[in-house]
């Protein structure tokens, strides 16, 4: 949630013009670093069967983090597999456009084709969130806490796929479509904001699930 409300913070232009672009930068990249903070413990949470399915006693219980795993069978696993390295490239990228370059071909190795590489690993990994829900049909899965956030994430993700394409530099030394850009990273950061949110109320229904043996959303 804190690294969405950063680079939603970071796309309106209000704040720039109140801040100055190397302040801007700054929020982007901090923001960039919640993003990989939060991909990293999904990503331990979903090769850690002991981190999920608890009820009200265990998930207060510590349990040994598993730091290696390789299941590409899992679906859930695959997404977070997928999104974490998409979150480095968001870590190159905001960095690399708090310096100063002279060319479009430094912007475009610096920033953009991170930025690009990152938006499409965030695609694969709502694909494959989408792909592990339990629920089929658009309609069931939209009842349900988990299918709403996974299609609240997908959703960002094209939102900031857009984005990517709208801001690459042409030979002219202009982005395709700046206002995309910048429309894009400001609603793809709010649908991630959102289904952040939502992760709390999901996670207490899943707890309370598990505590009562009722059926998982």
């Amino acid at each position: 949630m804190i690294g969405s409300a950063c680079f939603v913070l970071g796309s309106v232009p209000a704040y720039l013009d109140a801040v100055g672009t190397t302040v801007d930068g700054v929020t982007y990249f901090v923001g960039s670093i919640f993003f990989t903070s939060a991909s990293l413990g999904q990503l331990l949470q979903a090769q850690t069967p002991e981190m999920t399915g608890v009820d009200e006693q265990g998930q207060h219980r510590p349990t040994r983090v598993r730091w290696r795993a390789w299941l590409p069978h899992d679906r859930n696993w695959l997404a977070a597999a997928s999104q974490f390295p998409g979150t480095l490239f968001f870590n190159v990228s905001t960095f690399a456009a708090l310096a100063d370059y002279t060319s479009f071909q430094d912007v475009d190795q610096q920033v953009w084709r991170p930025d690009f590489f990152g938006s499409t690993l965030f695609l694969v990994a709502s694909a494959f969130a989408l792909l592990a829900l339990e629920q089929h049909g658009l309609r069931q899965q939209l009842r349900t806490l988990p299918g709403q956030i996974a299609w609240i994430n997908m959703l960002g993700s094209i939102l900031f796929m857009l984005s990517a394409i709208a801001a690459f530099v042409l030979p002219s030394g202009v982005p395709v479509d700046d206002a995309l850009a910048v429309g894009g990273t400001l609603f793809g950061a709010v649908c991630f904001l959102v289904g952040a949110a939502l992760m709390f109320p999901a996670w207490r229904h899943e707890v309370r699930s598990a505590t009562t043996g009722g059926d998982r959303p």
